[in-house]
């Protein structure tokens, strides 16, 4: 069986890619990944806030926003333990290159185009083989149109394409007017891959304190439906590339990524709540699931239930709401 697979024109040894999250932030975690299977590695992210200010510095971004998704847990407990900076950042990305075999793909995070293109270029000169551009953007004021919003992003990859020979890929969240447009203006702009979907944080509501507090919430199975969905639509239809990220936790959903369209299969709560050995256990497992299915290599497999190749295309829109609508109210009326 053939796991190999291509990603922003990046030869993968596998289809399993740990996303951004703070095991990679030891080398020795990155070590572990490569052996027990990961086809690359997505390191943390290099926040915009650490490229504009010091450590001691940060506490205000700390309090408001700092548990905003998972790669975030554990790693902004107290200002002073806010380290790796954008030096440190570089200098692990050397060190990682030395140490593994596979591409080793950096992360920025942030929402204006200050300092991106620049650390995005000293990222690929410190050996970086990709670059994530994970753009955290809440337009909380009413009078921002969804044009607008698109443009940040847009703007944001333009001036890092226009820096950097290396791939690109933008990491979105599911909240856009039109994500299929949108997709397509990504990659005509010079995306080389799009990650679907990024988790925002969510806050929740203290009613004893009255106070907004952060919480962090870990993806599930379930959660792999949306993302699934869009791949499936997008997989073929647009140039770039297509990492599915959210809700794969096991072979089974690997294997889905892959038939609706991914490229890689991204992972994150499942190697922060089980470990990074998960990765050799859902290996085994996607190769189990191709010999059953009959498939010699991911490439074969990859697209085959996109929505251009699906007997039924509107599984994937409103006609399929309607149909499980119909289902479950007749299994309720048999209960």
């Amino acid at each position: 069986m053939d796991l190999t697979t291509t990603y922003m024109n990046l030869e993968l040894p596998s289809p399993l890619v740990p996303s951004a999250s703070p095991l990679s932030r030891d080398l020795d975690n990155i070590l572990k990944m490569a052996d027990a299977g990961a086809g690359a590695v997505v390191l943390w992210s290099l926040f915009e806030e650490q490229i504009e200010h010091e450590a001691h510095e940060l506490e205000h971004y700390l309090q408001y926003g700092a548990e905003r998704f998972a790669e975030s847990l554990s790693y902004f407990p107290q200002p002073q333990q806010f380290h790796l900076g954008p030096e440190e950042y570089l200098e692990h990305i050397r060190r990682a290159k030395q140490a593994v075999d596979i591409p080793i793909i950096a992360s920025l995070n942030g929402v204006s185009d200050r300092g991106w293109a620049n650390y995005a270029e000293q990222m690929a000169e410190a050996g970086a083989d990709a670059i994530e551009l994970n753009v955290y953007y809440i337009p909380a004021l009413t009078n921002v149109t969804a044009a607008q919003v698109e443009q940040v992003y847009l703007d944001i990859l333009k001036r890092v394409r226009s820096r950097v020979t290396v791939p690109v890929a933008m990491k979105l969240s599911p909240y856009f007017s039109s994500l299929g447009h949108f997709a397509g203006r990504l990659a005509d702009a010079g995306a080389d891959g799009l990650v679907l979907f990024n988790r925002f944080y969510q806050p929740d509501l203290d009613i004893d304190d009255l106070q907004v507090a952060p919480t962090v919430t870990l993806s599930r199975s379930e959660d792999l439906r949306l993302p699934l969905r869009w791949i499936a639509i997008l997989s073929g239809r647009i140039e770039a590339s297509l990492a599915c990220t959210t809700g794969v936790h096991t072979a089974e959903d690997a294997a889905k990524a892959i038939l609706a369209g991914a490229d890689v299969a991204m992972m994150c709560s499942v190697l922060l709540n089980e470990g990074i050995g998960r990765i050799s256990a859902i290996r085994g497992g996607l190769l189990r699931i191709m010999e059953h299915t009959g498939y010699e290599s991911v490439r074969e497999m990859r697209g085959v239930l996109n929505q251009e190749n699906c007997a039924e295309p509107a599984a994937f829109e409103r006609a399929n709401y309607v149909k499980a609508l119909h289902s479950f109210g007749r299994t309720a009326t048999r209960e």
